[in-house]
């Protein structure tokens, strides 16, 4: 049982990643090059920890589907995921905030991301997908 329980968390980053991918199919956004932004890449919420996060699972499936992918977390160090994933992490806001994005991941439930705009996110039709299950149904696509 143990085992069985491990095998189905370590499939949950590419089981993610593929809702979003069929959710964004659906509205006929085109997947390769696509811009995606995922919010958060902690093990968990308010919280600067990056070891042993599953959601470089989320990013890599995505990467793989040829998707560009940019990662905001304000928690995190930069330098941190840039040495253990090799990934320049966005820490402030004002750098997603012109961005036109197809695909949003909330992966970790940082305070900071409730208050986020995300109607703003919607302009250009983006998925909204929420793992953690911590925004309004009416402002997201599907959750886990």
């Amino acid at each position: 049982i143990i085992l069985a329980g491990r095998r189905i968390n370590d499939q949950m980053g590419a089981f993610v990643a593929n809702q979003l991918v069929k959710l964004m199919i659906k509205k006929e956004h085109k997947i390769n090059n696509s811009h995606v932004l995922v919010l958060g890449i902690t093990f968990k919420e308010n919280c600067p920890d990056i070891r042993n996060s599953k959601v470089i699972d989320i990013i890599n499936e995505l990467k793989s589907f040829g998707c560009l992918v940019d990662v905001f977390d304000p928690w995190a160090d930069k330098e941190d995921v840039k040495h253990e994933y090799g990934i320049d992490l966005l820490c402030n806001i004002d750098e997603i905030k012109d961005k036109s994005y197809k695909g949003v991941v909330l992966a970790v439930a940082h305070n900071q991301f409730k208050e986020l705009d995300f109607p703003s996110l919607r302009t250009n039709g983006a998925v909204i997908y929420d793992v953690k299950g911590i925004l309004k149904r009416e402002l997201i696509d599907n959750r886990l």
